[in-house]
């Protein structure tokens, strides 16, 4: 089973949240389009123990840290949904989304249409500030409309428990992990949060 993980805006925490599912799973990671850099595959690579995950090059790699539409204009090129094709391994994929879910591939395309051609099931990463649960439940709805399975939610930031309760509550999804606010993220630290979340794991 591969997983796509996606965000509720473009600093939720989604590499954060990659390397741990990484670590946990033993799984490869892999990042279709990659916007500007660092790569967020060489944070992920930096940050994960494990020597079984591999870690798959980005079929778009795109100078530009902005949106992909606008990056890959910038690179001339034009970014097409059917360029995109499942990296061959035996293993789990942890695949991370580029921003939002409603962040634009080309004219036609989000980036959320990644995870409806690979057909897999969505994991959501929500940052915790004010405006959060707004955006969260409007990212869920997207979701659910385009009838994709969501696996849970991992929250990231400072504890807010009563936003918190209230997005479990009108989503109806599992909290899979809290990712508190850390001053800096080590290998160390990613294996501790992969520890909590293979307790709570069920395929």
């Amino acid at each position: 089973m591969n997983y796509f993980v996606t965000g509720i805006d473009t600093d939720s925490g989604k590499t954060i949240a990659c390397a741990i599912l990484c670590e946990a799973l033993k799984a490869d990671y892999w990042k279709p389009v990659q916007a500007g850099f660092p790569r967020d595959l060489e944070m992920v690579r930096n940050l994960v123990s494990n020597p079984t995950s591999i870690y798959h090059p980005e079929t778009y790699l795109l100078t530009v840290g902005a949106s992909p539409h606008a990056a890959a204009k910038v690179d001339g090129v034009t970014i097409q949904v059917s360029d995109f094709h499942l990296p061959k391994t035996n293993n789990t994929i942890i695949i991370e989304g580029a921003g939002g879910c409603l962040v634009p591939l080309n004219d036609e395309n989000f980036v959320i249409d990644l995870a409806i051609h690979f057909k897999c099931p969505v994991i959501l990463v929500s940052d915790l500030y004010l405006g959060s649960i707004n955006h969260t439940l409007l990212t869920v709805e997207a979701l659910k409309k385009r009838n994709l399975e969501i696996r849970g939610i991992i929250f990231n930031g400072e504890p807010n428990s009563e936003s918190e309760r209230i997005i479990l509550h009108h989503t109806a999804l599992p909290c899979l992990l809290h990712i508190s606010k850390e001053d800096f993220i080590t290998k160390e630290i990613v294996r501790d949060y992969a520890r909590v979340l293979q307790s709570s794991w069920h395929d």
